[in-house]
């Protein structure tokens, strides 16, 4: 069974669903281009997004639970990517599994119980907000290829209720690949967030 820290299993358990930031997360002047809108920290993680899944999985697969990682299948295979990236608009289950020890942690693998989350449509641009627990991300999904596109956002804790711009504070900003893994499976994979892990997963499937 996956392992919980028992401060993180009680405030997931008492939060609720955060309000949804007033202003958007990657202003709308960065166009549609993710490459014009994101940090050149971030670009980096995203340019050496595949070492740090090879840490990651390195890292699991000579602890207690590598059996996890054969059970999610496609979800944890860096190239499992199927053409149809974008995630249609609605409320998804997300479920978030960190991999890697980082040096705030002292576990490398952590799957947290499922929570809502929304793709939402508008202006033209596809925006991703998780609604609950306690590390929120929000932000908007941007185009790339056939096979993924790229998310910039930020991370909203605790009880926060709005979303710091993303460029404000480099602790918070994320970047991730989203990609399609499955018949109505998507997941998005942030490389070395600043947070406990060397890859966060995130698993989408949509809410019925």
């Amino acid at each position: 069974m996956a392992r919980l820290p028992l401060c993180l299993m009680v405030l997931a358990a008492a939060g609720g669903t955060a309000a949804a930031a007033r202003e958007e997360v990657v202003p709308a002047s960065a166009g549609s281009d993710w490459r014009s809108a994101a940090t050149q920290h971030d670009r980096g993680r995203l340019r050496h997004w595949r070492d740090a899944w090879a840490d990651a999985l390195a890292q699991v697969g000579r602890g207690p639970d590598a059996a996890e990682i054969a059970r999610g299948g496609a979800l944890f295979e860096p190239d499992a990517a199927l053409p149809g990236a974008e995630p249609p608009p609605g409320d998804y289950h997300c479920r978030t599994v960190k991999l890697g020890r980082a040096e705030r942690s002292t576990l490398d693998y952590v799957a947290y119980p499922a929570s809502r989350c929304r793709i939402a449509r508008a202006a033209g641009r596809l925006h991703f907000t998780v609604l609950a627990g306690v590390q929120r991300r929000a932000g908007t999904i941007f185009p790339d290829n056939g096979r993924r596109m790229i998310f910039l956002g930020t991370l909203m804790l605790g009880d926060e209720t709005r979303a710091l711009r993303y460029g404000r504070d480099r602790e918070r900003d994320l970047i991730g690949l989203v990609e399609r893994v499955g018949p109505e499976r998507w997941r998005i994979a942030f490389p070395r967030p600043h947070y406990e892990s060397l890859l966060d997963v995130i698993e989408l499937v949509p809410r019925r």
